[in-house]
């Protein structure tokens, strides 16, 4: 049997015949009783039992959405305004989150990626599991081969071989001697693990592709939270300095006379309202800048996390839009859901094979002397060859084994169904947003328009002399309430963007996928 056999095509084969153990003298040291079991480890043919795994099909549907989607987004004057459009692709780009056009944001991605803690525990657990699966390679694939070098020495009574001597023999026992063991693997269980183990190996590869695209995400929606809550401090502190300056002319027409106390008691009331709302802006302000510095591997006392501004930002006009039958190939945890059904599949095989024989080869060559200068002479070599065969003739715990192989091959099978769907929620939600926020983003930019043209009228009108200060300051006031849901509009259009490079899987893989293990982990 070959190490590389492929396991979707069984061979089969006839088998070596064994003979007894022998020891007799012979002129040198030689490898021809080691010939048997090479010759029967060559020849013998193998047969892999279990179901082979096949990678699912891609699900059956043209559209995440059932309602067709439109053309292109609501457009809207102003940052962020722009239509985007959705354009099908079979990929993403891998470094999405350029498309956003701001150059400290890639600066903050790319030390992410470098010095994330949580990247490096996956990538070491990827190397753990791709060494596991060498580890056990090594030691099935190919026959063990061990040397031993030993002396003793022992005494015997004459009395033990029937004499009455009383006599006692007392000499030393020199020996060498090269072992080889090998598990013939008829049925393919040792194939079946080792198979379990290269999926396990590509799950951690698609493990540590989804941490990169979610490392990625979160740096860039976090830049954007950042940038959004301080545009809404701003406008929060132009909307308490108005209502300040109102409340001390409040104060100045109450000492005249010219206003009632509870006017004055409303105003103030309205002061401190807004005042109470700026510590929490500041310290969710203050949370993104922890998390940026987490994010990178630094500490947040010692990170120098910079001041995103929404203006630092570009919104991607053209959007990509894989298609369902693709989404399969490009998400990360669609793949490993993928690997583990690979790895419940080989693992019922192992299950399978249990109830078949057992095949172990054996054997041995080596020398014994009394003195070590006779060690490698004449008439000093042994070697002895053996196999064995081992029939489970009743044990009620393997059928039970493999039916409970067989039970976790079905819930990994109803667990890829549930992440595929799942990954199609996550994009049809994403789709849906950017449609929506658009339109919201439209209507709060209609209100902005609409808060500074009225602005504009009353400033024009106090200059006049047609309007009071405080009708003035009350226009101020109002527009800046309005400006705070614009921002918030905008905001969240740049995060709908990097969720929906998110849900299409971000570029982080090829359509092929990656395996870093093959062949055992060939997929038919």
């Amino acid at each position: 049997m070959s190490p590389n056999s492929n396991l979707r095509t069984p061979n089969t084969g006839g088998t070596g015949h064994l003979q007894p153990a022998a020891a007799r003298p012979h002129r040198g040291l030689r490898l021809l009783p080691l010939a048997p079991l090479l010759a029967v480890v060559a020849m013998s043919g193998c047969t892999t039992v279990g179901p082979n795994f096949k990678t699912p099909p891609a699900p059956a549907v043209a559209s995440y959405t059932r309602a067709p989607l439109p053309a292109g987004t609501a457009s809207a004057p102003g940052s962020m305004g722009g239509a985007q459009r959705f354009g099908a692709t079979q990929t993403v780009a891998p470094d999405w989150w350029r498309q956003f056009g701001s150059a400290r944001l890639d600066d903050l991605v790319q030390q992410a990626l470098r010095n994330s803690p949580t990247l490096a525990a996956a990538e070491a657990t990827l190397r753990q599991a791709q060494q596991t699966y060498a580890a056990q390679a090594g030691s099935t694939l190919y026959p063990t081969v061990n040397g031993k070098l030993g002396v003793s020495r022992n005494a015997f009574s004459s009395s033990s071989f029937g004499q009455n001597s009383g006599s006692t023999n007392i000499f030393n026992l020199y020996n060498a001697s090269v072992a080889v063991n090998y598990n013939l693997d008829l049925f393919g269980g040792n194939r079946r693990a080792l198979e379990a183990l290269a999926a396990q190996a590509d799950y951690q590869s698609f493990q540590l592709a989804g941490a990169r695209l979610t490392l990625a995400a979160n740096v860039a929606v976090t830049a954007f939270n950042q940038a959004q809550l301080g545009a809404q401090i701003e406008a929060t502190e132009a909307i308490l300095k108005a209502q300040e300056s109102q409340l001390d002319i409040a104060h100045k027409r109450f000492a005249l006379g010219a206003a009632a106390r509870t006017d004055v008691l409303t105003l103030q009331t309205q002061v401190e309202q807004t005042r109470a709302s700026l510590p929490p802006l500041r310290n969710k302000q203050e949370q993104a800048n922890h998390l940026l510095a987490v994010l990178i591997g630094q500490a947040p006392g010692a990170a120098d996390i910079p001041r995103f501004t929404l203006t630092d930002f570009a919104l991607p006009s053209n959007l990509p839009l894989v298609v369902p039958s693709d989404l399969v190939r490009q998400r990360p945890d669609i793949q490993a859901s993928t690997a583990l059904l690979h790895a419940a599949t080989a693992q019922y095989g192992v299950a399978v094979s249990n109830l078949y024989p057992q095949i172990n080869l054996s054997a041995s060559l080596g020398t014994q002397a009394l003195t070590t200068s006779a060690l490698f002479g004449p008439g000093s070599i042994v070697w002895n060859l053996a196999g064995q065969l081992a029939q489970p003739l009743f044990n009620a715990g393997l059928k039970a084994g493999a039916n409970a192989a067989q039970a976790s091959l079905q819930a990994a099978g109803a667990n890829y169904q549930q992440t595929v769907l799942q990954a199609l929620r996550n994009v049809a939600d994403a789709l849906r947003a950017l449609d929506n926020d658009a339109q919201t983003l439209q209507a709060q930019a209609a209100a902005d328009a609409s808060a500074q043209e009225s602005l504009k009228l009353v400033a024009q009108q106090y200059q006049l002399g047609a309007a009071s200060y405080l009708q003035l300051l009350t226009a101020q006031q109002q527009a800046q309430q309005t400006r705070i849901g614009l921002i918030a509009a905008q905001g969240q259009r740049l995060a709908d963007s990097a969720a929906l490079y998110q849900a299409m899987g971000g570029g982080v893989l090829n359509t092929h996928g990656t395996s870093p293990v093959a062949p055992m982990a060939t997929a038919q």
